[in-house]
């Protein structure tokens, strides 16, 4: 398992968003064709959608997935650390993110500045989550501070995309 965190340590995934963890949950992500593995590059133009998302566990598990950006507005000074790009409660393992109470909206990413990272943190619920309200703004959002409010305890999946500015010319 420790292989597995790697890429998180050493794109300062773990550091700078979440604590270090073991995972314990295999959860997929994709954007139509292309899987999203730690580090890959996905063009914006490419994440427009939500991303399907499969995660592994029992039914009656219930999860919370949190897509964020720290490098909002740029890598160099991240003064919107963390931009938070979609939340979602109470998805029944097994299953997607469909399943659960969406309680922020995807927004796709839109990096203006650098290479940004964009990442999927998924925790393990103890129980039904009601009333969660969500972030407002969306920037300066904090994942640890939000799984300690609602006691999520440490990631049980987590994922990273980077993505930059595409030039005007290769947008697709």
């Amino acid at each position: 398992m420790a292989a597995s965190v790697e890429p998180l340590v050493v794109g300062r995934v773990i550091g700078d968003v979440i604590d270090l963890f073991v995972p314990s949950v295999p959860m997929s992500v994709q954007y139509g064709s292309k899987h999203i593995s730690n580090g890959c590059e996905i063009k914006p133009s490419i994440a427009i959608n939500r991303p399907n998302v499969l995660i592994s566990g029992s039914f009656n598990e219930l999860f919370t997935l949190v897509m964020t950006d720290p490098d909002a507005p740029s890598p160099s000074e991240p003064t919107m650390r963390e931009l938070v790009h979609w939340i979602v409660v109470n998805i029944p393992g097994g299953t997607n993110p469909s399943r659960g109470i969406e309680i922020m909206p995807y927004s796709n990413p839109r990096p203006h500045l650098g290479i940004h990272r964009f990442i999927f943190v998924l925790f393990k619920q103890k129980s039904v989550l009601n009333g969660v309200e969500p972030p407002h703004p969306r920037n300066n959002f904090n994942t640890r501070a939000f799984a300690n409010e609602l006691q999520l305890g440490v990631p049980v999946a987590t994922v990273y995309f980077n993505a930059q500015k595409e030039p005007a010319n290769k947008r697709r």
